[in-house]
């Protein structure tokens, strides 16, 4: 958004402060300033020229030959085509050096055999607009030589702000607003605006009928005395400043009013609209507008309609309408500022590409009673600049708008506490008034703020927003900084919490699963090539695709979807999630759909396979029974689930898993954890080319059997400072020597120095004999306190052979 400097200065006294002190106490307090620039920087080296003579040029008709007074010693000759140009006026000229808009310098010239020293220049010429019929001429009594800049006003540069910043901020989406802030920063008075109605001179009252939800206010204002032609050059310059091209008197003087104040308006010609008024609706399937830049446009009942009776003439808050758009011989008027749903504007915007700077305001929750003070803006304005301009009958206000201002309690303690710093009770409250806030001290040690409208809509509603006024209004770079001070004791952690972590962990190292995160939401069409279409589903009201309406009862049947997608890719996939099932025929104690809190994890493997080792439902018990191990609950069981009576082995949940090949898991008698292949219908139908294995674990289930509790002790270690040393050993050991028991003896023999662990290999085979099989570990070796060498693994390795002897394990050294 482009703000004009000399705009501000019609709200705010500026003196001293020039612009690019105001970008930086915008961007310090209030929102983010990308840049800072002089606006029509080549009129600074234009100047005021007089012309003192004219003469036809001896070889063009359409050519005069001027003489220009420029405050040098010598009026400067010049060739000049305009046919306005005549002696006795006062013009803009570019002198010899003068680099124009366009990358254009001026050079001195012969035209036509005639030596022209400079340019007579026309509005286009400069930047200024599209009228390049003639020369510029300026109504100016300034001298010759002055730089047109000064001699005109037009001195200003632009500050612009990056709207991201301003999008919780509708009151700051006009310069009024931009203006507001900076009194308030710099602690002047913001300047009085007299946005009073006229009484009207006439009964030219315009009937309103709001028929939709989505307009809580409408103000229908007649206007009448109007005139066509340009705006005033003053007008015309600010609007080129804040990034608008001029146009005609009636459209500036709408786009001034909406960038001084932030409030969109229309304008129609009155004749248009008949005796029916303005009816405010929801558009019709298949309705058609024709907006103003000439596309016709197919609507739905999603979009809203300013109508003239049945005919629509605009696009509620984006576009008005071709037919009754201002022309040149517009006499009589029908001013519309109204507030819309701000969700209906952005979604109408973006559904036909049509951004507007009228819907980029409407999106943002304006104020609805800036509407009024909108309307005798513009009607003062207008008659400033059209003296016959006025109010032609009463304003009709229509529509169940209410006054969203609002009260918010406010502890000056809790104030200093969040931004920590000790901010006196005046300063705030001297804070809070110069932002518009009411103050109301009586209550003590809570005060009560009253938050004007401008700033109740979506923006300050609770007590920590007016805290965040008052730290940027002083200013976030100068509360000093201090040092965090917090327990160095570690919290308890949730047993929950725990259980999912551990798990999660050890799935996604030693057991290289990848983490998956899907949607809870699945169609009828995947529920059935799962065979659970036969099972109770909650369903979703709002789904977020057609046909996705039903939320999963349980975790592994999205993951089995997923499996031939992923071996298209990879020949081993390994997937797992942590996430809940809803179960609508049991409620909870607020009658909601039960919930159940679940990891779903598939095992897949492209290609068939008949090795013993390659069973992947095997392979997948051995994974669950390695990731329940380091929770310490003790040892799982697996047992043939057929037949079996628990909520996890039965139920209409199951229609994807092998009706033989499956498994559950239990610990102490309690069911935890079911594996099962994926049934080959099920498999054929969603394409998997190879074998696959589904499983789930419920964790209210494992917090059940261990009581609930977290096992172990959280224990914090510094990050090591020293590189680790990896070695890898072999253990050649009896068949009833078991992996934790291996892993017991590495870690006694390594003396404190092993940091990780991890079995990677399994071997049996005859040259170990009979009752033998080799286990193979990754171990890492790290000191807290120097670097580990060749001699540190010696040792190790030698207490390993040496302590290993005892349980007839031997160390396998190549």
């Amino acid at each position: 958004m482009h703000i004009s400097y000399r705009w501000l200065g019609r709200h705010v006294d500026l003196e001293g402060v020039d612009a690019n002190r105001v970008a930086e106490l915008l961007t310090l307090h209030t929102a983010e300033v990308e840049g800072v620039e002089r606006f029509a920087p080549a009129l600074a080296d234009v100047v005021v020229g007089h012309v003192l003579t004219k003469e036809r040029h001896p070889d063009a008709d359409k050519l005069s030959v001027c003489t220009v007074e420029v405050g040098e010693s010598e009026p400067l000759q010049i060739v000049c085509g305009a046919p306005n140009v005549a002696a006795g006026m006062k013009v803009a000229v570019a002198r010899i050096g003068t680099h124009l808009p366009g990358d254009l310098k001026i050079k001195k010239g012969v035209i036509r055999g005639v030596e022209s020293r400079g340019m007579i220049c026309s509005e286009r010429e400069l930047g200024l607009g599209d009228e390049h019929d003639g020369i510029w001429p300026l109504e100016t009594d300034a001298p010759v030589g002055t730089p047109v800049d000064v001699a005109v006003d037009a001195v200003d540069h632009v500050i612009e702000i990056d709207n991201k910043s301003l999008t919780h901020r509708p009151d700051l989406w006009g310069h009024r607003g931009i203006a507001r802030e900076i009194a308030a920063l710099l602690g002047r008075e913001l300047r009085p605006l007299d946005a009073r109605l006229p009484e009207p001179r006439g009964d030219a009252r315009v009937a309103v009928d709001v028929a939709t939800a989505g307009c809580s206010r409408y103000l229908a204002v007649p206007i009448g005395g109007v005139e066509g032609g340009r705006s005033p050059l003053w007008m015309r310059l600010l609007l080129l400043a804040a990034g608008q091209r001029p146009l005609d008197v009636l459209v500036d003087v709408s786009n001034f009013v909406m960038l001084d104040l932030g409030q969109p308006n229309h304008l129609f010609d009155r004749s248009a609209i008949g005796p029916a008024g303005i009816v405010v609706r929801d558009a019709r399937p298949g309705e058609v507008l024709r907006t103003l830049d000439d596309v016709e446009r197919s609507l739905t009942p999603a979009d809203m309609l300013i109508c003239a009776g049945d005919e629509p003439v605009a696009l509620a808050g984006v576009m008005g309408g071709e037919g009754s758009k201002v022309a040149a011989g517009t006499k009589e008027l029908l001013l519309e500022v109204a507030t819309f749903d701000p969700a209906r504007v952005r979604r109408t915007s973006a559904r036909l590409g049509l951004r507007t700077d009228s819907s980029a305001r409407f999106e943002k929750h304006l104020d609805p009673l800036l509407p009024l003070e909108a309307a005798g803006h513009l009607v003062g304005v207008l008659r400033e600049v059209r003296p016959n301009a006025h109010l032609a009958g009463p304003v009709t206000d229509a529509g169940t708008w209410k006054d969203p201002s609002c009260v918010v309690d406010v502890r000056p303690a809790r104030v200093r506490a969040l931004l920590g710093t000790d901010v006196d009770d005046a300063r705030i409250e001297s804070i809070l008034t110069a932002l518009d806030f009411g103050v109301d001290r009586a209550n003590g040690e809570t005060w009560r703020v009253t938050v004007p409208a401008r700033r109740a809509t979506k923006d300050v509603t609770i007590e920590e927003d007016l805290v965040e006024e008052v730290g940027r209004s002083i200013g976030y770079d100068t509360i000093a900084e201090k040092l965090l001070v917090a327990p160095v004791a570690p919290a308890p952690r949730d047993a929950r919490r725990k259980v999912v972590r551990t798990l999660a962990d050890r799935l996604a190292g030693a057991a290289r699963f990848r983490e998956a995160m899907t949607y809870s939401f699945t169609d009828d069409a995947t529920l059935a090539t799962l065979r659970l279409d036969g099972a109770p589903h909650a369903r979703v009201l709002n789904p977020v695709a057609e046909g996705v309406s039903r939320l999963r009862r349980s975790v592994v049947p999205s993951l089995v979807a997923l499996v031939q997608k992923n071996l298209l890719h990879r020949e081993d996939v390994r997937l797992f999630e942590v996430g809940k099932g809803t179960r609508p025929e049991v409620r909870d104690d607020r009658g909601h759909p039960g919930e159940v809190h679940r990891i779903g994890l598939v095992l897949a493997r492209r290609g068939a396979s008949s090795s013993f080792r390659d069973d992947v439902l095997l392979e997948l018990e051995g994974v669950i029974a390695d990731a329940l191990s380091r929770l310490g609950a003790g040892d799982l069981v697996f047992d043939h689930a057929e037949g079996a009576s628990d909520e996890l082995a039965s139920g209409p949940d199951l229609g994807w898993a092998h009706p033989r090949r499956r498994v559950v898991g239990r610990l102490g008698g309690t069911a935890v954890a079911f594996a099962a292949d994926v049934d080959p219908r099920v498999a054929h139908e969603l394409g998997i080319e190879g074998q696959a294995a589904g499983a789930e674990i419920s964790i209210d289930a494992l917090l059940e059997a261990t009581g609930g509790e977290a096992s172990g002790t959280v224990r914090y270690h510094p990050i090591p400072r020293f590189p680790g040393l990896e070695v890898d050993v072999a253990l050649a050991a009896p068949a009833g020597f078991t992996a934790r028991e291996a892993d017991e003896l590495i870690r006694r023999a390594g003396k404190g120095l092993v940091a990780r662990t991890e079995l990677f290999d399994v071997y049996r085979g005859e040259n170990l004999g009979e009752g033998r099989k080799s286990l193979a570990w990754h171990v890492v070796l790290q000191a807290a306190d120097r670097t580990l060498g060749e001699a540190d693994q010696t040792k190790f390795l030698d207490r390993l052979e040496r302590m290993g002897a005892e349980h007839a394990v031997e160390l396998r050294r190549q």
